[in-house]
């Protein structure tokens, strides 16, 4: 019901312009406004979107259960709402703000795979809904004159011209998700893949609190052929949490990533990005906390939270797409990290692999449509799997016991506009083998519906 709610308010908003139903005084007769992509004030940049996912799990094999553990024969939905603004400031800087409402749950709290089938479900559910001002940072751009491209106006970003060579430096309130591991088949839970694994680098622990923004610094120096990104940003005070570390010489999360443009396939695009991290953060040690286990088992479970100081979590991630032909593309994503200290602010999920192809519509009259098929492996290292096995329990995963098996799952969805044109629907199909790499458990079965509007589009 919350989420058919959301979808006549969202309606009622986007139509209402276009009925007329405004303060805004009639003008002279004259050919109709074309309304689809209405013009920007001028130095302003508005867009919305309101994303509904009802998300359900059936039966499956679960012999035993802990705190943490996915249940079969559930249903959760979630809802968001975003306003996104920009306004240009002076010559080359903007301002952005993204008011945020959102409320739901991922299934059992987004707890019990980590490859976590909810792109939209955060770690800390709302219900009742909350708003919350989830961006807030002014970038400048610098630039170093030479070739021109145009920018088209889109969702924080304003439309005109700017240098191709260039240096961005962005200051503020964001996701640190929005200028790293980009791929342009498989980034946007919104819109296209929903699991973890498949939108993210997921070994990538990347800076961010629990409903997943933070406060940082990026700075971007791009060229024709390449870029070359660095981010500076806060982290959580602890695994998960919402307040964060002020002191970055204490506690902050670093990213580098390199990005090569290419053509391949006779003349096809296609990028390479290379990215390596390194965060520092109040987190603890696996081998700590088991060998505390092991010298006093009778004391309960792993407790990695006993073994908690300053330490360093480093890792990387090859991110690749290519268009193989006019409306299909394919991506590949391979990520690790050290596997030693606390996972602390993404999921649990050591090394990873996965890979996918999508498709536009355009070939059965549907260029609006979009199909998509992938799977990822997870997986983790060794002294990560004997802590949970110890009955150890992290950010997601914790079944009191486990039987390691890797994390396997396949996503299948379809995407499809509908008359409104502003709004898509999405079916989706998610089959997860072991979940939170307990092979006692599962296989589980994930079905989801998913209601996308933006306006304009």
């Amino acid at each position: 019901m919350r989420i058919l709610c959301s979808i006549a308010c969202s309606l009622l908003l986007t139509i209402r312009p276009v009925l007329g139903d405004t303060d805004i005084p009639a003008t002279p007769a004259g050919p109709p406004p074309d309304v689809s992509v209405p013009a920007q004030p001028a130095g302003w940049s508005f867009y919305f979107q309101n994303t509904n996912v009802l998300q359900g799990v059936t039966d499956f094999r679960s012999p035993y259960r802990g705190d943490n553990s996915l249940t079969p024969n559930q249903t959760r939905e979630t809802v968001t709402v975003t306003l996104f603004a920009a306004r240009r400031l002076w010559d080359g800087a903007a301002l952005v703000i993204n008011p945020e409402y959102a409320q739901g749950q991922g299934l059992n709290l987004t707890h019990g795979v980590a490859g976590f089938p909810n792109g939209e479900a955060t770690k800390t559910g709302s219900i009742p809904g909350k708003l919350d001002l989830e961006r807030f940072y002014v970038s400048q751009v610098f630039g170093f004159g030479g070739d021109q491209e145009d920018a088209a106006a889109a969702k924080n970003q304003l439309a005109g011209k700017r240098d191709v060579s260039r240096l961005t430096l962005t200051l503020g309130k964001m996701a640190a998700s929005d200028f790293f591991d980009d791929n342009s088949y498989t980034h946007d839970p919104r819109t296209g893949f929903m699991n973890w694994s498949l939108w993210e680098s997921a070994g990538w622990d990347y800076p961010a609190d629990a409903k997943g923004y933070t406060y940082g610094f990026v700075a971007e120096l791009n060229q024709k052929k390449w870029a070359i990104r660095y981010g500076l940003f806060s982290v959580p005070r602890v695994a998960n949490g919402l307040a964060m570390e002020s002191n970055l010489v204490n506690a902050s999360a670093q990213v580098i990533e390199f990005e090569k443009r290419f053509e391949a396939l006779g003349g096809r695009p296609g990028k390479l990005r290379l990215l390596t991290f390194a965060n520092h953060a109040h987190m603890g040690s696996y081998q700590d906390a088991v060998n505390s286990y092991r010298t006093n088992p009778a004391a309960g479970p792993a407790d990695i939270t006993q073994s908690r100081k300053y330490r360093w979590k480093y890792g990387g991630a090859v991110n690749l797409e290519q268009e193989l032909a006019k409306d299909l593309g394919a991506f590949l994503r391979l990520s690790l990290n050290d596997g030693a200290t606390e996972s602390w602010m993404f999921t649990e999920v050591d090394r990873s692999a996965a890979l996918g192809v999508t498709l536009k519509g355009s070939r059965w009259a549907r260029s609006n449509d979009t199909i998509g098929l992938a799977g990822a492996i997870n997986g983790l290292s060794s002294i990560h799997g004997q802590y949970l096995a110890a009955g150890g329990s992290g950010i997601l995963l914790g079944d009191g016991r486990l039987r390691y098996a890797p994390e396997q799952l396949v996503e299948l969805y379809y995407d499809a506009n509908t008359p409104l044109k502003f709004a898509n629907i999405m079916i989706g199909y998610q089959f997860v083998r072991n979940p939170g790499y307990n092979s006692e458990r599962g296989p589980a079965n994930i079905f989801s519906v998913r209601i996308h509007l933006e306006y304009p589009r």
